[in-house]
């Protein structure tokens, strides 16, 4: 997996939870980075914070859905400026799950275990 979080407690929280569930986990603090190592590392899931520096998280989603190599990849956005309409808008780029931080450990959990 793959998981995309410029903040560091975050990205230590996430990797840690995915890892005590015994998944392999690549983090990424940079957005820029996502597209060419997930080329490399051929991910079974997308984990990704919505509000980035250099890029949005939507255009990672949107990116990723438009490269014939990882379209199938599942993606989870992250964020934790849940707006109104922002479910909607970041489903509609391409992810297929949403959580809101600050985060419930379980729905976490739980939400990834649906997309694999």
């Amino acid at each position: 997996m793959l998981v995309v979080e410029d903040n560091e407690l975050n990205l230590k929280l996430f990797c840690d939870l995915l890892r005590a569930h015994g998944r392999e986990v690549l983090p990424l603090r940079d957005g820029r980075d996502l597209l060419p190592q997930a080329r490399e590392f051929h991910p079974d899931l997308v984990i990704t914070d919505i509000h980035l520096p250099h890029v949005s998280g939507l255009d990672l989603i949107v990116s990723l859905k438009q490269d014939a190599q990882l379209a199938s990849v599942p993606i989870m956005a992250v964020t934790a400026y849940a707006g109104h309409g922002d479910e909607e808008r970041i489903r509609e780029a391409g992810a297929q799950a949403y959580v809101s931080k600050p985060i419930s450990v379980l729905r976490f959990v739980e939400q990834v275990n649906a997309l694999l």
